[in-house]
């Protein structure tokens, strides 16, 4: 909600900044809301709302100089800055199963979608009717080579082994573990999925670790979100309250003028 300069001058100042800074906080709620949403998704990275103070509208607008001693000066509230990803490490759950695998360290298993290729955390794999690892979705997962794993059930049993590999029969097809040169190079493609924006590399091999029968699960923390999101609807609600008592006090006010 940005209001124009003719209903800045129309609409009390304190009111402005409330619907600013309401409108800010739901903004977070809804960031904090998809955290919570994920807490048990293997693989998710919470996101984190960041604010900042914004200039008034006349102002942003270049309708008013700033550093004028006008009311402009006291400032427009705050704004949502920007929603940042944490890529911080989740807790790596034993599981047991074959299929599932955690990276203990830097980098992302890389598999094949319908939207190209995607970087993801999660290791909770299954295998098709036909061998094939792949995700809960379906979609490939990919060894170093760039092609789909196929595990055959043919050759006898397999493993996995501690530097991210698929050993089966005296062969190993190592799993194609990458990582960007920063990690400002991925955007979230969905739950647990990253689209790289620019080139990514295979971690170089003295770092690959894959502990097998792990699965890294949500980098949430339940707890310590819950009492985020009271915080924020407490703020929300804050707002609305002085918004509710500035029009009261404004519709008091005209009353009087039209009664005089």
């Amino acid at each position: 909600m940005h209001a124009n300069f003719d209903s800045l001058t129309a609409m009390p100042y304190g009111m402005y900044i409330s619907a600013e800074g309401a409108q800010a906080q739901a903004q977070r709620m809804e960031v904090i809301s998809n955290n919570l949403a994920n807490v048990n998704t293997p693989g998710f990275k919470r996101d984190v709302a960041t604010f900042q103070a914004r200039f008034a509208e006349a102002i942003e607008q270049g309708l008013v100089p700033p550093e004028q001693g006008g009311v402009e000066d006291i400032g427009g509230g705050v704004m949502l800055d920007s929603v940042r990803t944490d890529f911080a490490t989740g807790n790596l759950q034993r599981t047991g199963r074959d299929t599932d695998m955690a990276i203990d360290g830097e980098g992302f298993f890389e598999i094949l979608t319908e939207r190209g290729n995607m970087l993801t955390r999660a290791g909770n794999f299954t295998l098709s009717p036909s061998g094939q690892l792949q995700t809960q979705s379906g979609d490939p997962v990919l060894s170093t080579g760039g092609s789909p794993i196929t595990i055959d059930s043919t050759l006898g049993p397999w493993r996995v082994t501690p530097d991210g590999g698929i050993e089966q029969a005296g062969a190993v097809t190592l799993l194609s573990l990458v990582r960007p040169g920063s990690l400002g190079d991925l955007a979230k493609a969905g739950e647990n999925l990253f689209a790289p924006l620019a080139s990514v590399e295979q971690v170089p091999a003295a770092e690959r670790s894959v502990r097998a029968g792990y699965v890294e699960m949500s980098g949430v923390n339940a707890t310590s979100s819950m009492m985020e999101l009271i915080e924020t609807s407490r703020a929300f609600e804050a707002n609305m309250q002085l918004i509710q008592n500035q029009d009261h006090m404004i519709g008091t006010l005209i009353g009087r003028v039209l009664q005089s």
